[in-house]
């Protein structure tokens, strides 16, 4: 197995100097190649009325885990961005924090494809699937 592009410790200190993902605090649990495991630690601002951890926060966590993914193959030089995230919400995550992994399907010089699974820390339930496509940014 190849080494990742990037280092976990790299990932977490890039993430945590993110004004975007300050809201989340995510915090990178494990890197491999092509993969990367993203946690999101429960804050009660996370639920909706009914004590289940909102949508955004997950898909949040689906995200980054993919962004974070790419770069374990390609660096940090190059800026890739989500095109499509496609969800299927499976249960209900409650007041709980959220580990997401993503893996890379494909990746070509221009497109990438992966799938992510985010589940329920404490319960240990598949809250969510993902499919997701990203493009990478070029200058102009």
């Amino acid at each position: 197995m190849n080494e990742s592009a990037v280092s976990r410790e790299v990932l977490d200190a890039l993430l945590a100097g993110e004004d975007f993902l300050k809201p989340y605090g995510p915090e990178v649990a494990s890197v491999g190649t092509g993969c990367c495991e993203i946690l999101i630690p429960y804050r009660r601002s996370f639920d909706r009325p009914g004590g289940v951890v909102n949508g955004i926060v997950i898909m949040a966590a689906a995200d980054v885990a993919m962004w974070c993914a790419i770069m374990t193959l390609r660096g940090l030089s190059e800026s890739w961005v989500t095109s499509q995230l496609n969800t299927a919400f499976l249960h209900p995550a409650r007041e709980e924090a959220i580990a997401c992994t993503a893996t890379v399907l494909r990746l070509g010089r221009r497109t990438c494809y992966g799938s992510a699974e985010c589940r329920g820390v404490a319960s240990g339930r598949l809250v969510a699937h993902y499919t997701v496509a990203y493009a990478r940014v070029t200058a102009p």
